[in-house]
């Protein structure tokens, strides 16, 4: 533990307007909205912001191209509407990314069928994004192709938010500068329910151990996978399921030879969209949708998904010549879809809804059920209208709108490196990574050479970037930084060894001894295997990602 839990003061028998369970995008959007509106708010979260569902997700910001084809318009053009605002506030963490669609011939979907679908998708989209796409892409694309079938290839535009976890951490800054409490690494026990009303949380820190219990006017349960397990131990009777977990997993490869830096939309052996997306200097390929009823803390991949996706992935890119040994990692989530009996995966309904909890003998008390990354900021306040809550604040921008940020971008990256003293890669990446806070950085990294120095010999990040991160954005862990505020173990480089140099890094400037260095580093080691595997050479099962 970094930031020792005992520096947090007592909330002990405090009150506050609403109390959030589930620091993931959609409680973390609430708390936000909340705050923003003047209420006290409390966001209490399980483990860490960002580490579940949200970590784990494909990391598109889009309307749901394949949604049209279920009739769920409404819903396509209200996520088309959240893209561009994202697009619009976040400009340096969401970028416009351009789709090649290829199907071949025996698709069950008809080139008819999907110009008609592309047509409405752009009419419900508005404005052109921008996203580049050069000839050389799709003949990229062709050049990979089964030369043994038809291909149609079509294109259009959506969006990608390559670190979801960053854009979770910017709006829980802003959720704490407007006055809202963060408490990560602290497990709900209860919600006390008396006389059929929600009135208080029980819950105790993981770290130090302690108890407390608050009050609340009203609770919110955020916590997606884990909802229904929420109101169990609570004893709050829904009579059936709130949540309809369904695993979502993918894999990471190495850019292989002549894949475009387009990324591709296409069909699954067995006919289902999966994408193949440029991401963080690798491929990721997903998703799964296998129904599962299990812990969301323990959710891996199994073996016959990871040999489905590799399959569909050379399926499409029949020449490139891949196997499971090419896979850095692989990692699942689960996806808290509504509880719909019998139903496919495929066909359950992705929009969100509240369940309100009066029925249910627990007034003053609502769930939330579903929801989608691109539209987190829309469920924040549709909930915050149902408590009281809405702030009606106009939104800040993270750098500077407009329709071309590159030379903006490129102005901050000099500014920056001049500021910190720093190369102009740290400085882009810390610019990418931190929008509005970059300058805050720089300034903290030119008072020492400690603090400019790369977390690992192949990071352009830096070590003022963990510490910020420590100091800020209620990171508390090794894996709390390296995993979410500045994700670069994620990276295609990382190994045991960038792992020791990092925590060697950090050690220095929180001034760690050499034990309190030895635990975050098998602390960290732990948690990353747990998240990240790979297919074994033994059996096709699944180990952790360390070298």
């Amino acid at each position: 533990m970094i930031s020792p839990s005992a520096a947090r003061p007592s909330l002990e028998s405090e009150r506050f307007h609403v109390v959030i369970i589930g620091g993931g995008i959609n409680g973390v959007a609430i708390a936000r909205e909340c705050a923003r509106a003047g209420k006290r708010t409390l966001l209490i979260e399980q483990h860490d912001f960002a580490a579940g569902t949200t970590s784990r997700s494909t990391r598109i910001i889009h309307g749901g191209l394949r949604y049209l084809e279920h009739g769920e318009i409404g819903m396509v053009h209200e996520s088309l509407h959240e893209r561009q605002r994202l697009l619009r506030e976040r400009p340096h963490l969401v970028h416009p990314v351009h789709f090649l669609l290829a199907l071949s011939q025996g698709s069950r979907r008809s080139a008819l069928s999907i110009r008609t679908g592309l047509w409405l998708y752009r009419q419900l989209g508005g404005r052109r994004l921008g996203a580049d796409l050069s000839k050389m892409d799709q003949y990229k694309l062709e050049r990979l192709l089964d030369a043994g079938r038809r291909w149609s290839i079509f294109s259009f535009e959506d969006a990608q938010c390559e670190f979801p976890e960053r854009l979770v951490a910017e709006w829980l800054v802003e959720a704490i500068e407007a006055g809202a409490t963060a408490r990560n690494h602290t497990q709900v026990l209860a919600v006390d329910v008396r006389h059929g009303r929600a009135s208080a949380v029980l819950m105790r820190d993981r770290l130090s151990g302690k108890e407390e219990r608050v009050e609340a006017n009203w609770i919110v349960n955020a916590s997606g996978p884990w909802a229904d397990r929420v109101c169990q131990r609570s004893g709050i009777d829904t009579r059936r399921s709130m949540v309809g977990g369904v695993r979502g997993s993918h894999i990471v490869l190495p850019r292989f030879a002549g894949v475009p830096d387009a990324a591709v939309y296409t069909e699954a052996v067995d006919g289902r969209p999966i994408f193949v997306i440029p991401w963080n200097e690798q491929v990721l390929v997903g998703t799964t949708e296998v129904s599962d009823s299990g812990d969301p803390s323990k959710v891996h991949p199994t073996s016959d998904e990871i040999e489905y996706l590799l399959r569909s992935l050379l399926q499409l890119f029949s020449r490139a010549k891949l196997s499971s040994r090419d896979i850095r990692y692989s990692f699942s989530g689960i996806r808290p879809l509504p509880f719909t009996p019998k139903a496919k995966p495929s066909a359950v309904t992705r929009k969100h809804y509240l369940h309100d909890h009066s029925d249910d003998g627990a007034a003053q008390m609502i769930s939330v059920i579903g929801g989608k990354l691109t539209t987190a900021a829309q469920l924040a306040r549709e909930c915050a209208d149902k408590i009281g809550a809405r702030s009606g604040k106009p939104r800040e921008l993270a750098i500077l709108s407009g329709d071309n940020l590159d030379p903006v971008l490129d102005q901050w990256v000099v500014e920056i490196a001049d500021a910190g003293g720093i190369s102009e890669d740290s400085a882009r990446g810390i610019v990418e990574w931190h929008g509005k806070r970059s300058l805050t950085i720089a300034r903290m990294a030119i008072s020492s050479a400690e603090l400019r120095a790369p977390l690992c010999q192949h990071s352009e990040h830096i070590v003022a970037e963990a510490v910020d991160a420590l100091a800020n954005e209620c990171a508390v862990t090794m894996a709390d930084v390296l995993l979410r505020r500045v994700p670069v173990a994620l990276g295609a480089c990382w190994s045991e060894m960038c792992s020791r140099d990092a925590a060697a890094r950090i050690g220095a400037v929180m001034g760690w001894n050499e034990q309190q260095a030895a635990a975050e580093l098998e602390a960290f080691e732990t948690e990353r295997a747990a998240f990240l595997c790979k297919p074994s050479a033994r059996n096709g099962v699944l180990e952790a990602a360390a070298d």
